[in-house]
This record gives C-alpha cells, sequence and structure tokens, in this order.
C-alpha cells in the first residue's frame, strides 16, 4: 500500500489542478462589453451608423445580447448588424420586436446569396429577462439561441470575423421611437481554444490514468 500511495496522490494532483488552472490566461481570448443606448434604435435600417469594436474577433466567438430596452411603439424594434471584418457587404442580423409579441428574426447577408432571413417568429421569439446567444466555430458554423432553446444550428457562413456592428428598430421614419429607455448590452467573448494549455489536458489525463492503472496492476502482481 506505502508503495502505491506516491501514485494515488499523483492523480489526486492532476484531479484538482483543473479547478485552479482556468485561471491559467488564454493569450488568444479577447473580451469585450458595449452598452447600446436606447436612442440608437430609433432610426431607420439605411440611416444606421457603423461603429467598430475596439478589437478583432477572430476564430471562435460568442456573442451574448441581454434586451433592457423599454419599448415605445407596438411596431418597435432593437436590430443588431454584425459585420464580418473581411467583407463588409457580409452580416448578420438579429432583430428583437416590442412586447407583448417578442417577435423575433435572424437574417445574414452573404455575398453569393444575397440578404436572406434564416429564422423568422413573430410570437413569443424572444423573452425578457432571459440573454441571447450566438456562437460561432470554424469548424461547426453559426448558432443562435434565444434563451430557452436553439433556434439556428451549425449555418454555414463561410468564416465570419467581427469587427463592426450597427443598429435600428424603425421601419419608417415617420413612426414613433421604437425606444424611449434602457440599454442593450453586447458581450463578446472570442479566442483560439487551441493556444491554451488545458486545451491539452484531456490527453495528459487520459494518459496520466493509463499509466496509473498499468502500475496498480503491476503493484498487485507483485503482492
Amino acid at each position: 500500500m506505502k508503495k502505491i500511495a506516491p501514485i494515488f496522490g499523483l492523480f489526486v494532483i492532476f484531479s484538482i489542478f483543473p479547478a485552479y488552472a482556468q485561471t491559467t490566461s488564454n493569450p488568444s481570448v479577447l473580451i469585450e462589453k458595449m452598452e447600446i443606448p436606447f436612442e440608437e434604435f430609433n432610426i431607420v435600417s439605411r440611416d444606421s451608423i457603423i461603429n467598430e469594436f475596439e478589437q478583432i474577433h477572430r476564430n471562435n466567438w460568442q456573442v451574448t445580447i441581454e434586451n433592457n430596452l423599454v419599448y415605445a411603439n407596438p411596431l418597435g424594434n432593437a436590430a443588431i448588424r454584425l459585420y464580418d471584418y473581411d467583407n463588409p457587404e457580409k452580416f448578420i442580423e438579429i432583430g428583437m420586436g416590442s412586447p407583448p409579441d417578442n417577435k423575433l428574426w435572424f437574417a445574414v447577408q452573404l455575398p453569393d446569396t444575397g440578404y436572406a432571413v434564416v429564422h423568422d417568429k413573430l410570437d413569443r421569439g424572444w423573452v425578457q429577462d432571459l440573454k441571447l446567444f450566438l456562437a460561432y466555430e470554424d469548424n461547426s458554423g453559426l448558432s443562435v439561441n434565444n434563451g430557452k432553446r436553439i433556434v439556428v444550428t451549425n449555418l454555414d457562413v463561410g468564416g465570419l470575423t467581427l469587427n463592426k456592428f450597427s443598429t435600428f428598430g424603425m421601419e419608417s421614419s415617420t413612426d414613433p421611437p421604437a425606444t424611449n429607455s434602457g440599454i442593450l448590452i453586447l458581450d463578446i467573448v472570442s479566442g483560439d481554444p487551441g493556444q491554451n494549455v488545458l486545451h491539452f489536458f484531456p490527453f495528459i489525463l487520459a494518459g496520466g490514468i493509463g499509466i496509473i492503472v498499468g502500475a496498480l496492476l503491476l503493484t498487485k502482481k507483485r503482492s
């Protein structure tokens, strides 16, 4: 049993390590937060202003949308366009209509196919107090979650690096304002998982367990 103790201790160290190693920074990870005031949605799409993010979000990324806007018009919307760095004519768009309908739509504009609505739900499409998630991975494409379920899965958009955004919310310039107070929060996290040492941890752990099992069997045979 004394011979097994050092090996067992090594196993415990490997098992506990991930809890502390999460603090290890990945040099490729970028985190950005944008607070968009309600006034930015009281325009039509053709008058929207394109703003730049502070950083360019490549590889894999996730955008979290927290809608804390107060709508002033039953026909008002809160729509966001996220633009591709390599092709400014390429973007994705997500729109959230006013209560009580809470319509939700998701659209893409691609160089080959133009503008197309991928998801459109006119009633209870999004839920207040729940966040929406957009996630992109190089290998699996783009997915959208409305806070309760996935509404778009693994959509192929041919690569998407984010660096700009715009907002709008009025269908016509003669409409009343879409919103009258509140903010909409965008949280963006991006990075390359392969640059994190923990990316390889499952393989190291599997190898370590194999060595431990072999050592235990060998010790048992000798005893």
